[in-house]
């Protein structure tokens, strides 16, 4: 199996779309500062994931998220992470 996920920093007021096989780990990499673009804004909070079968599903639809037609789906995404903070 293969993630696309969407992370939130309330630091930055910022979004981060990446792609993973192992969702998890991926997360926590990103909340201990081990993925270079990231680290300035831990801590992030998992707001979203899909699961695809293939790797090139996955890697097609986090393509598409970062695209302004994908941004645009963020749009529909709960806002009650937001007032977690």
């Amino acid at each position: 199996m293969y993630y696309v996920y969407i992370l939130y920093s309330w630091k930055l007021k910022k979004f981060y779309v990446g792609f993973s096989k192992d969702l998890q780990n991926r997360v926590r990499k990103h909340n201990n500062g081990e993925v270079p673009f990231t680290s300035r804004g831990v801590p992030w909070k998992l707001v979203y994931y899909e699961t695809f079968i293939n790797k090139q599903d996955a890697v097609s639809e986090e393509k598409f998220l970062k695209t302004g037609k994908g941004r645009e789906r963020r749009n529909y995404l709960p806002r009650s992470f937001i007032e977690d903070n």
